[in-house]
């Protein structure tokens, strides 16, 4: 039995009867679907993705990803995507892994190992596609052995998921990875600035702002922002702001305008407008989608 046939069989035995499975190791979850699903708005935290059988997309900006049993996907800041199971079925379901990527583990671990840059590296984006190589599958494979002797994960897990992380690092994607986790790096401050709009996205800012918050010229930052999350910090704020928006709605039980203001916005009228530009459907629509008819 291969790599990916063992993969296979664990996946399938641990997401028997489930759709999402919150591990019990820190950051890996894991997902079953019998079927395709439409293109859905979600924020995918800093991951790198696998799936054990079937394949899906993930679209930023302009810019589609896919991955399947032969390429992984990672993301290394935190980023709102549009993301599609396009290959699943009951006889032979989707079958995927997330493990939350650690930035400051990867910073430690880049340190630790004397791991090198390569000089001019120019892969900027804060996606990448992939092919799996034996080691990370390995790896993989061994982290979710552990769901099933429990009494070794506090200690065995960790281990496993900083390997997984230097394999990934060790990769051909990994400059990637190392030009935007690493301390000092241009790409560190902006996952710095992420995480503070991810806190914040209820408040105005500015962009000048916000690059002296991170220790940046203004034109660096935007620049560097753009190259990483391939939308502009503002663009990034509004995303935020309607995926929680969309959370609250369908989850909550609050009324539009109370939304509305706390998520940031002044106008109604603006809110419902640019939540129907981004979902396709207003607020009430959305509502009576669901069964609902809350106003």
């Amino acid at each position: 039995m291969n790599h990916n046939e063992t993969l296979l069989q664990i996946m399938n035995r641990l997401t028997v009867g489930r759709s999402r499975f919150e591990t019990d190791i820190d950051g890996l979850t894991l997902y079953r679907r019998e079927s395709t699903t439409p293109p859905t708005s979600n924020f995918l935290d800093a991951s790198l993705c696998l799936s054990a059988q079937g394949e899906k997309q993930v679209i930023l900006g302009k810019e589609t990803y896919f991955y399947d049993e032969k390429h992984f996907l990672f993301t290394a800041v935190d980023l709102p995507v549009i993301t599609q199971i396009t290959k699943a079925s009951i006889e032979k379901p989707y079958l995927g892994i997330i493990l939350r990527l650690d930035p400051h583990v990867i910073a430690q671990l880049i340190l630790e190992a004397h791991i090198t840059f390569k000089q001019n590296y120019y892969g900027k984006k804060g996606v990448a596609v992939g092919s799996i190589n034996n080691e990370i599958e390995d790896a993989f494979i061994r982290l979710l052995k552990l769901l099933e002797q429990p009494q070794d994960i506090p200690i065995v897990a960790p281990l496993i998921v900083k390997e997984i992380f230097y394999r990934l690092l060790m990769s051909p994607q990994g400059e990637r990875l190392k030009t935007i986790a690493a301390a000092g790096t241009a790409g560190h401050r902006i996952i710095k600035a992420i995480e503070w709009l991810k806190t914040n996205f209820s408040k105005p800012f500015t962009v000048d702002e916000l690059a002296h918050m991170v220790g940046m010229s203004s034109s660096s930052f935007y620049q560097h922002f753009r190259e990483i999350a391939l939308i502009s910090p503002l663009q990034y704020q509004k995303r935020i702001r309607l995926n929680e928006a969309r959370r609250l709605l369908l989850t909550e039980g609050l009324d539009i305008s109370s939304i509305g203001i706390q998520v940031g916005y002044e106008s109604l009228s603006q809110f419902s407008r640019e939540y129907k530009r981004f979902f396709g459907l207003s607020p009430s629509e959305n509502l009576k989608e669901h069964g609902y008819q809350k106003i």
